[in-house]
């Protein structure tokens, strides 16, 4: 939808082109009775785009005539555009009308293949005009006045008549194009590595503001979608924050006194961890538990898939197929294919923002799978501040998980950035004592709130996850010493349930 706002301060009707985020990069869409130069190589997707657009302005009660300048056939363009779900081929010849220019251009010049495209958009009182293959035309011209001159009149034109005009062209160096039409969309398709991308740049915009620089693009059975970059179309977050802050909890009652009751509301905590240290099934814990207490809960994972999570969490007493048969989790599995950054950040924040509900707790498993979708490593710093930023203003309570090296002698992390955009670090590690791997949490850091700092051992039994009751258990792992207690006090190190060799055991028998 165009932005009400910019059309008071500016006073330019919009034409929404229907393609998805499109009209948000363009800050409503095109402006009528403007002129619009479309360029890229062959296959970027020009053809599919502008006929999108049509059978887009065709729902909302527009005409169109399509004008091609190229060899292809009509019935040939038609069968390829009739595997897209916007075709509708009961729309042709009478709210779409295809028409061949090249003949005309050919035997008797510009002079005459101008008056047909003027009586043709004229008796189909079309307001969407496409001249495709225009490189055709400027290659044929016999000077650039002549091609120039050309182009002035289809401007001309077009603005009496108020009818919308898209150029597509394969040239990319025409100054003449760039100098005379009101805006410049570029689609490109690279390759980056062994990737290949597309994405979509808006050179040129009069009339308007609109959002700058590179914008990836998919091409799938719906047409074209635009995902635009997250950093920018989220670089202004709400200043004002949510009055009231609660505590969000893990529902185990060690690690929860060691957070002062929980995570604070709307926050971002990251769980750093080696491999098999327990941040799944922790961070399953904390959603399971805001279940419990009424409150939604999101699952963003790109490992595995449902079934096998719910599994999982079973085996050690967290019910979480139990709560998304209630509908009180949800669980988003992606798959890691080659899935851009940004689409991956509109699937999460559409389905908050679908259904906003206040305390909202959300696990994303895996942080690395944005890292992994990113085409360029340099946003990510950007993308995340711009994520995480929008998750806060949804009044989302957002719990990360980033992997560290399993045999790694230090907790160097491979996003640094996220200790800047997040609020809460958490880390889970192994210590080996006496030949066995035990597990310590420890918080790291917590903005705003007071925290304990202590380094406990961490279990994960049959029956759910345990913090121990003191620091002593870890104190005696990382020592090396294991002591004897007073009685009545409980003693800790116990991997899977049991003491190291030489421990004494205290009235829980650990």
């Amino acid at each position: 939808m165009a932005d009400d706002r910019d059309e008071v301060r500016t006073g330019l009707a919009r034409l929404e082109s229907g393609v998805p985020r499109l009209d948000d990069i363009l800050k409503g869409g095109f402006v009528q009775g403007s002129i619009y130069t479309v360029f890229g190589p062959p296959g970027s997707g020009k053809t599919i785009f502008a006929n999108q657009t049509c059978f887009n302005h065709i729902k909302r009660g527009g005409r169109c005539v399509y004008v091609t300048m190229l060899v292809e056939s009509h019935a040939k363009m038609i069968n390829h555009l009739s595997t897209l779900k916007f075709f509708d081929p009961s729309k042709v010849s009478d709210a779409i009308y295809y028409v061949s220019a090249y003949g005309t251009l050919k035997q008797h010049g510009f002079s005459e293949m101008l008056d047909l495209i003027r009586k043709t958009v004229k008796d189909r009182k079309a307001d969407l005009l496409v001249i495709d293959g225009l490189e055709s035309a400027e290659q044929i011209a016999p000077s650039s006045q002549v091609y120039r001159e050309f182009i002035h009149e289809l401007q001309a034109f077009s603005t009496l008549l108020g009818c919308t005009t898209l150029l597509l062209s394969t040239a990319t160096d025409s100054q003449i194009e760039e100098s005379l039409v009101d805006g410049i969309i570029e689609l490109s398709d690279t390759l980056v590595g062994p990737r290949a991308v597309r994405e979509v740049t808006i050179k040129k915009f009069r009339g308007s503001d609109y959002l700058r620089g590179r914008h990836e693009v998919e091409i799938l059975e719906n047409g074209i979608t635009i995902h635009p970059r997250t950093e920018i179309q989220f670089d202004r977050p709400p200043e004002q924050a949510l009055e009231e802050r609660v505590r969000m909890a893990f529902g185990i009652p060690r690690l929860d006194q060691m957070l002062h009751g929980g995570l604070p509301s709307g926050s971002t905590t990251t769980l750093l961890g080696a491999p098999g240290t327990g941040k799944t099934l922790l961070g399953l814990s904390f959603l399971v538990e805001g279940a419990k207490q009424g409150q939604e809960g999101i699952y963003f994972g790109f490992y595995e898939p449902p079934p096998r999570l719910c599994d999982k969490a079973e085996q050690v007493g967290i019910p979480l197929r139990h709560w998304c048969e209630k509908g009180l989790i949800r669980l988003l599995w992606q798959p890691p294919l080659e899935h851009t950054m940004d689409s991956l950040a509109e699937q999460l924040l559409e389905r908050i923002r679908d259904k906003p509900v206040p305390r909202r707790r959300l696990f994303i498993d895996g942080v690395e799978g944005f890292r992994a979708a990113a085409v360029y490593h340099d946003r990510i710093p950007r993308f995340l501040s711009a994520l995480t930023n929008q998750l806060r203003t949804y009044d989302v309570t957002t719990l990360m998980t980033e992997e560290l090296e399993l045999f790694s002698p230090s907790a160097s992390s491979k996003n640094p950035e996220l200790a800047n955009v997040a609020e809460g670090v958490i880390m889970l590690r192994y210590v080996e004592l006496r030949s066995q791997l035990y597990r310590l949490i420890s918080i790291m850091k917590m903005r705003e709130t007071r925290y304990d700092t202590a380094i406990r051992e961490f279990r994960i039994k049959d029956k759910g996850i345990e913090v121990a009751d003191s620091f002593e258990s870890a104190e005696a792992i990382l020592s090396g010493f294991p002591r004897l207690r007073d009685a009545g006090a409980s003693y800790a190190p116990a991997p899977g349930g049991s003491s190291p060799p030489g421990a004494a055991r205290g009235e829980d028998g650990q």
